[in-house]
């Protein structure tokens, strides 16, 4: 079943780093009014640098989890399998 989990995994992968991205910008636009600078920028301080690579890490992570998540949950809706490991031990 996993092997029918790929297209599932590689749409949810496209449709979590748009929707990572977006927040990422709608959260940098409520902290500060200017774009995020990227590490090349000379005259942005290390500070904003930092918070901005720190929030959009974080962003993109969670919202690729959660992404993730619902594509397996819906793929598990759909066929009955679950596409990923078992977390319960067999005792």
């Amino acid at each position: 079943m996993r092997i029918l989990y790929k297209p599932f995994g590689i749409v949810a992968g496209v449709i979590g780093a748009k929707l990572g991205k977006r927040t990422f910008h709608s959260i940098w636009e409520a902290v500060d009014e200017g774009e995020p600078p990227k590490p090349t920028t000379a005259d942005a301080p290390l500070t904003k640098v930092i918070a901005a690579a720190t929030l959009e890490a974080a962003t993109m992570a969670a919202v690729g989890a959660i992404v993730d998540r619902a594509a397996a949950r819906a793929f598990h809706h759909l066929f009955g399998a679950w596409p990923g490991p078992s977390s319960r031990r067999s005792t």
